[in-house]
C-alpha cells in the first residue's frame, strides 16, 4: 500500500494505491496557510478498513509538516479530524 500525492498552486489529491489498484482519494484545494478538505472516497471493495483515515490522517501529517490549519469540509474527514483529539491541532 502507498499513498500517492498530487500538488498544484491551487488543488491537491492524495491518492491510495493497493497492489496497483486505485483504493482511495482525497482532495483538497490550498489556499494561503491552509488546505480545504473537500472529498474523500474509497472503492467499494476497499471498504472497512479504515482506508479513508488513513487518507486524512496523512494530509494532517503533511499540514503539520507545512504548518497549514485544514478545513474539512467533506463530512468524512470532518468527522474523523473531530473524532479523534489527536489531530485536532491542525483546524
Amino acid at each position: 500500500m502507498k499513498i500517492e500525492q498530487k500538488e498544484t498552486e491551487t488543488q491537491g489529491e492524495y491518492t491510495l494505491i493497493i497492489k496497483g489498484q486505485k483504493a482511495g482519494e482525497l482532495l483538497y484545494s490550498v489556499s494561503p496557510g491552509r488546505i480545504i478538505i473537500s472529498h474523500t472516497q474509497v472503492n467499494r471493495s476497499f471498504e472497512g478498513q479504515g482506508l479513508g483515515k488513513q487518507l486524512v490522517k496523512r494530509a494532517v501529517e503533511d499540514a503539520r509538516k507545512g504548518s497549514y490549519k485544514i478545513v474539512p469540509l467533506c463530512p468524512f474527514a470532518n468527522k474523523v479530524i473531530k473524532g479523534d483529539s489527536s489531530l485536532q491541532d491542525v483546524l
